[in-house]
């Protein structure tokens, strides 16, 4: 019976979807927390002034961002601390503990913004158009210059991905508040603002719903998207030598990392270690997979009796 580990890369091969740390975001992460929170004062004060109802959901949502990036900030530090004796894997997985948060906390902002809304839709109340404009015009410059911050890293790691679309999303929210603010201007229709704010709270719940299912899935150690088991499977079982396969697992270590842990039965015994790090490269350069673990067994009854 013999085992391999082997995290080392191919020469010039591909680390796409695979870093031993999540890359350094804190720039990002500090600019986007500090425009971010000076804006949600803004708004939400000129918000509660001009009588605004969009205006003040689309501060509740840029605050649930404010929270979501420091969250997202924190774990991906955490993520860079060394494993110790009881966390062997270090603190990886708190990247997922942060995106799972983040979906909660976007949950929360739905419903009072949601409340509030239903509220206003009932009693209507004068809005002044023209701060719903300059307001939600600042909100576009802002909300497009943190989202832009984030794209190089948006297919690579959830929580990254998050950050870009919850800033991206604001942007396009904040377009919204400026043509409610032109409707009224031109209409004198009170009722456009809490409509527009129900399209608000529309647009965050459908950006949860895809944030909460990946986060979730990671947090049941779902096999990655993108990766396919099937496909690891027919590789591993089709290398010289194996005759069977058994007990493959493939799972997130963290929102950027996967491992994977396989039996392979080799009836001619261990073929050494240039066999299972060829196989390790192979598994990053093509499937994305950066943690590999193989044992390697020369039948089945190997693994329970010992061969």
């Amino acid at each position: 019976m013999g085992a391999g580990h082997d995290h080392s890369h191919p020469a010039g091969g591909s680390h796409a979807g695979h870093s031993h740390a999540p890359a350094d975001f804190g720039r990002a992460f500090a600019i986007g927390v500090v425009l971010n929170t000076v804006f949600v004062v803004i708004e939400a004060t000129y918000g509660f002034l001009s009588g605004s109802m969009a205006l003040v959901a689309d501060a509740g949502h840029n605050l649930s961002d404010v929270l979501s990036l420091l969250l997202a900030w924190a774990a991906s530090i955490a993520a860079k601390k060394p494993p110790n004796a009881r966390f062997t894997y270090g603190y990886k997985s708190s990247t997922i503990l942060a995106a799972l948060g983040n979906a909660g906390l976007l949950l929360i902002a739905i419903g009072a913004i949601l409340y509030e809304t239903i509220n206003r839709l009932a009693d209507p109340a004068p809005v002044e158009g023209w701060t719903m404009i300059a307001v939600a015009g600042v909100g576009i410059v802002i909300n497009t210059a943190t989202a832009l911050m984030f794209v190089r890293g948006r297919k690579d790691d959830i929580n990254i991905r998050g950050a870009f679309l919850h800033m991206a999303a604001d942007a396009l929210v904040s377009a919204g508040v400026v043509v409610a603010g032109a409707i009224i201007l031109l209409t004198g229709a009170a009722w456009v603002d809490p409509v527009t704010s129900l399209i608000i709270v529309a647009v965050i719940a459908w950006g949860t719903w895809g944030l909460a299912k990946d986060s979730l899935r990671m947090g049941l150690l779902a096999v990655p998207e993108g990766i396919s088991e099937a496909q690891v499977r027919e590789y591993l079982h089709e290398l010289d030598g194996v005759a069977e396969l058994h007990d493959l697992h493939i799972w997130p270590m963290s929102t950027t990392e996967t491992a994977l842990t396989a039996h392979l039965v080799m009836p001619a015994g261990h073929p050494g270690d240039d066999f299972l790090k060829r196989v390790s490269q192979d598994l990053l350069a093509h499937h994305r997979i950066g943690h590999a673990t193989l044992q390697i067994e020369q039948s089945r009854e190997c693994a329970t009796e010992g061969c």
